[in-house]
């Protein structure tokens, strides 16, 4: 099935994937399209196994349905990510009786090419949650928080280069702050760094050092708040050299992403797609020869249904 045909399908294989609304040349180029990234993400699953027994997300969600749509993308796009901003854990049995074991075999037999890590991630302590990293066979990313003294070392990286055909694409991570939202004994020695500052720091690295054509953020700060808090909305203007934010934590269903322009005409994507697995976001960006961003096409949310 041709990616056109498929996104204009209402349902395919019992999945609806309605397309909401898509921005186009939001970079303009004088050469046509030369390479195209897709991006599939989700965050705060919460160990939503399978799809919603009742209320108002009945039959939405769960690993099955997320398996036929990633894998019908991905036969048709050969550039792609499948990222995670936090919160695997926490919402469902699965995570009382396995602990996280349940959600990370899910992610790895998904395909998941990184993830970042969520506030409830530490909620049967940073032991478990090491532990069963074990069971990803995929790098969790986390730029600010410096887990140098504890089981998290080694266990962590602040960034990771992909190449995905002519494109060099870097991820960094960022977490929420952990006091007051987890009990200081789930985290221990785990030190929270300025989120601003050290995205400036990896992502100009991304940027100058590793010649990335394009950085996402993976973040749980949170999309935006009426207090002063530090939210996406706040990194997206105050950080340089971030392309994409792609957040979690405040569960925010985005009919769109959010874009914030920054100077000489370039724009920061910030999304988010909920919580529960229900929707998968999907972001296409396409890039002329001189590996440059040109066009940016939308589409945003993908129902998961069965």
């Amino acid at each position: 099935m041709k990616r056109r045909d498929f996104l204009q399908n209402s349902f395919v294989a019992g999945i609806s994937l309605p397309m909401l609304q898509s921005y186009n040349h939001l970079w303009k180029g004088t050469d046509a399209p030369y390479e195209k990234l897709t991006i599939l993400h989700t965050n705060d699953t919460h160990s939503r196994i399978d799809p919603f027994e009742d209320g108002e997300y009945k039959g939405f969600g769960g690993v099955v349905a997320r398996k036929k749509i990633i894998d019908e993308v991905r036969a048709n796009e050969s550039n792609n990510l499948l990222l995670d901003a936090g919160d695997i854990f926490q919402g469902t049995p699965y995570f009382n009786m396995y602990n996280g074991e349940i959600e990370m075999k899910a992610m790895s037999y998904l395909g998941y090419d990184a993830s970042t890590i969520g506030n409830h991630d530490f909620d049967n302590g940073a032991d478990n949650l090491a532990k069963q990293m074990e069971h990803a066979n995929f790098p969790f990313i986390i730029s600010n928080y410096d887990v140098t003294d504890s089981v998290l070392a080694n266990k962590v990286t602040p960034y990771t280069v992909f190449n995905k055909g002519k494109v060099k694409v870097g991820v960094i991570g960022i977490g929420i702050e952990l006091n007051g939202l987890v009990s200081k004994k789930n985290y221990g020695s785990i030190l929270y760094l300025d989120p601003i500052e050290t995205s400036n720091k990896y992502a100009n690295i991304l940027k100058s050092d590793e010649n990335c054509d394009i950085i996402i953020c993976l973040s749980h700060l949170g999309y935006s708040y009426k207090s002063k808090k530090i939210s996406d909305i706040q990194l997206a203007e105050k950080v340089d050299n971030i392309d994409v934010i792609i957040g979690g934590h405040t569960h925010t269903f985005l009919e769109c992403p959010t874009l914030i322009e920054k100077p000489e005409k370039k724009f920061v994507i910030v999304n988010q797609v909920g919580f529960g697995g229900i929707t998968l976001g999907k972001l296409d960006i396409y890039f002329n020869r001189s590996r440059k961003a040109i066009e940016k096409n939308l589409s945003n949310l993908i129902k998961c249904q069965i």
